[in-house]
């Protein structure tokens, strides 16, 4: 497998002080830039908690040269991109990810937001009730919760113990105190000494210092203020303590080693392979799970979180630390030379693998000497006694060592690479072998990259068997390190199993995924659920109420051997295919082509009502295309593209109904529509669906008065060239649900490109007029007799 390029970011200081990182990678097809301020939350005056996190809310609501409506997240979303922002104790990062025609574009809204921020008294007052509406929902968050009881045991007077998410009593913007702390914060600390800009994407690494250089020109000069030390995380000579909540013991360790170094004993802590930790758990029924992780570091200081899912047969706390201490001690005295040749390969895979935003956001390397050092220091200031157990370290992952190198085969005589995207599915599938004609390889996107996609669909005639994602937990892990991100979904009576990524291990992961499958023989238990707040229930809920199909009850649970399977690769060679039907003639269940069986709801209203255990009304509302037509797709999708902004603007900025609040097109079942998303602490669901219907209502008025519709940048958004080969591959696959031909991306580019206002208003008439039904999911009973409770 070919090395990356530049596997290591190129590091510089510009003359006015800003740090920049570069990393050329060929391979992307978007650019994306993470731009972090030394300063977060444990940085504000004590007076003012949540400040920091209020100044990053307030920098987006647009500058005097880039209004709301023409700021970076505006723009970002207009041409398919993905931004956000994050506050951590000591960092406030700025992150967004773009084409590369657009791209200093979107820098330049970045620079700008960060050095001349508007901060009216008005945008205050709207955006601290946003942050009011987070702080309810971060109290009500289980997670959120669990983050401030695990620093409990912490020295009380260190930050990590403080409050610092900011709501409406700790943000008196109407006190000239508070505005002389909010600006002051941001003068000491928004400029350009206090800044890390990191960029990945395509262009040579000449080009992209230049766009750093343009960047770095647009910010506020100043130096590198260094920030406060913190007290000591622990007083007195103990270094651990123990937290145990909902089935879950949390072994917290405090200690000074580099954040790599603990990274690295990490992947070690959560390996699942025998002679571990977590085998030796399983076998004496003490754990189910183990996850280790870094909950903070900063300044020489970290705080190591070790969680322990208890096994509810035999939950001794005592015996689960023991042996943990056990293992460290076995793992302090191991020659670690192997373990740190594998973790410099599983970081190198990584990056050969990442998305632009991802690369750009990555600082992993290898263990140095230093982190060598340091780590066996923080295990023996733990005074560990000799381990008593006959531990093992894991082996090697093989799916990261290649298989023999086979002869790449060409293209089909006479064929030529412009032909690729010209066969119908049905034509790709005559080049399966006869036995698994219901095994697709498309050849709708090149090959001639590291990457590509297999996606499998089981359906069963009962319930999908249980317990499957955890029998594949430590496949998932494997693969994730060898460069393919294996993920599954149940809907209903089918499930749905995705790899994208490297396309040489997957043979090996499909191989290693039909052993496992075959292994199953009897229902597993499921995990327990994870809380998600309201509008993640839902949305993880939406696909089912979508099928119209109840879940079976357990005991109707159908076995594999009345199951059925399809498959569709995109992006694979010629190599990659044949070890893929070669693998694939193993998995359980019999080939066959599953119809497609969508779910009309014409003209209906449809209620469906999932509990959550939120008090905040939350609500999700699909609108199918009135047809499976590429060119009602086509329409929409440009309809949603030109309401995304305003329908924001509208019932986030201007109304606050919400801290959750957005719309876009979602393929669901390879059904296309359009989703809105509303989550709020203060708006009832009647209140909810009254602003949704206010807004649908003014779409017409809205088409009519959009200077520019934006055909062109959406159409780009539609091109191989132009589209990560995930989510390429994620469009093929429902376009060959709904019965399209492997040509659609070409074909789809080609509509958006030709769409009409005139296209839109009648698009606006038929969303509003309910031709491909509206389906809400939310979490309470329908508000009103216009909408029929699902069945």
């Amino acid at each position: 497998m070919p090395a990356p390029v530049h596997p290591h970011p190129i590091h510089l200081t510009l003359a006015n002080g800003l740090r920049v990182a570069l990393r050329h990678a060929p391979r992307l097809k978007r650019c994306a830039a993470v731009l972090r301020v030394a300063a977060g939350s444990h940085d504000v005056p004590l007076a003012w908690p949540g400040l920091a996190h209020f100044l990053e809310h307030l920098l987006f609501l647009g500058t005097e040269r880039f209004p709301a409506g023409e700021g970076l997240m505006a723009y970002v979303q207009r041409h398919g991109g993905q931004v956000n922002a994050s506050t951590r104790e000591r960092t406030t990062d700025f992150f967004f990810e773009l084409p590369v025609s657009t791209f200093a574009d979107g820098l330049a809204r970045l620079a700008d937001m960060l050095a001349h921020p508007r901060l009216t008294l008005d945008d205050q007052r709207r955006e601290r009730e946003v942050l009011e509406a987070e702080f309810v929902a971060w109290s009500q968050d289980a997670q959120a919760q669990l983050q401030v009881a695990l620093m409990k045991g912490l020295a009380a007077d260190h930050p990590l113990r403080g409050f610092h998410a900011g709501n409406r009593d700790s943000l008196p913007v109407e006190s000239d105190a508070f505005q002389h702390a909010l600006r002051d914060f941001h003068g000491h600390f928004y400029q350009s000494g206090q800044m890390t800009l990191s960029l990945a994407g395509p262009q040579s690494l000449a080009d992209l210092q230049a766009l750093a250089q343009q960047f770095s020109d647009e910010l506020t000069p100043g130096p590198l203020h260094p920030q406060a030390a913190p007290p000591a995380l622990m007083h007195g000579p103990a270094h651990s303590y123990q937290h145990i909540a909902n089935q879950h013991l949390h072994q917290i360790i405090t200690c000074n080693a580099p954040r790599q170094a603990l990274e690295f004993l990490c992947t070690w802590l959560n390996a699942s392979a025998p002679g571990g930790l977590l085998a030796q758990l399983k076998a004496r029924q003490l754990a189910t799970a183990v996850h280790a992780s870094v909950l903070y570091h900063f300044a020489g200081q970290a705080v190591l979180d070790i969680d322990f899912a208890l096994d509810t047969r035999n939950e001794s706390a005592t015996q689960i630390e023991a042996l943990l201490y056990d293992w460290l001690s076995f793992f302090a005295r191991s020659d670690w030379t192997a373990l740190r040749e594998e973790f410099a390969l599983l970081n190198a895979r990584q990056q050969q693998v990442q998305g632009a935003l991802a690369l750009a956001r990555n600082d992993s390397e290898g263990l140095s000497e230093q982190g060598v050092t340091a780590l066996k220091a923080m295990l023996d200031a733990l005074h560990l006694p000799a381990f008593e157990h006959n531990w093992q370290l894991p082996p090697n992952n093989p799916l990261l060592r290649p298989p023999a190198k086979e002869e790449r085969a060409g293209l089909i005589r006479g064929q030529t690479s412009a032909h690729r995207g010209l066969r119908s599915f049905a034509q790709d599938r005559s080049r399966g072998r006869r036995e698994l004609t219901a095994l697709i390889f498309s050849q709708a996107l090149a090959d001639d990259t590291d990457e590509g996609a297999l996606y499998l669909h089981w359906r069963f005639d009962a319930g999908v068997p249980t317990g499957l994602e955890p029998a594949l937990q430590s496949l998932r892990e494997h693969a994730r390190q060898a460069g393919v991100e294996l993920s599954c979904e149940t809907i209903a009576n089918d499930w749905l199993v995705k790899m994208h990524g490297l396309h040489e291990p997957m043979p090996a992961v499909l191989e290693e995924l039909a052993r496992c499958l075959n292994r199953c023989d009897e229902p597993l238990s499921p995990p327990e659920p994870v809380p998600l707040i309201a509008i993640r229930e839902l949305l993880k809920a939406l696909p089912a109420c979508c099928a119209g199909v109840q879940p079976e009850p357990l005991e109707a649970q159908a076995s594999w051997s009345g199951a059925r399977w399809q498959g569709l690769g995109s992006g694979l060679p010629t190599a990659s295919q044949a070890a893929i039907k070669i693998a694939a003639a193993h998995l359980p269940g019999q080939p066959a082509n599953i119809p497609y069986t969508p779910q009309p709801i014409d003209g209906q209203h449809l209620w469906h009502e999932v509990n959550t255990d939120s008090s905040e009304a939350a609500l999700l509302l699909f609108c199918p295309t009135p047809s499976l037509s590429l060119v009602d797709e086509a329409t929409w999708r440009l309809l949603g593209h030109v309401l995304q902004a305003p329908f924001y603007q509208r019932l986030r900025v201007e109304l606050q109904i919400g801290y959750a609040v957005f719309s876009g097109i979602r393929q669901i079942n390879g059904q296309t529509g359009l989703l809105f998303g509303v989550q709020s602490p203060s708006t009832s669901l009647d209140g909810i669906v009254e602003q949704l219907h206010t807004f649908l209502g003014q779409l017409p008025s809205l088409i009519e008065r959009s200077p520019v519709l934006g055909n062109q940048a959406l159409a780009q958004q539609f091109t191989a060239q132009a589209l990560p080969v995930s989510q390429a591959a994620d469009l093929l696959w429902h376009a060959h649900r709904a019965g399209h031909s492997s040509g659609y991306l070409d074909q789809l580019h080609h509509l958006i490109q030709s769409r009409t206002r005139e296209d839109l208003q009648r698009a606006a008439q038929q969303l509003n007029n309910a031709a491909g039904g509206w389906r809400c999911v939310a979490n309470g009973p329908h508000v009103n007799d216009d909408w029929q409770a699902a069945q």
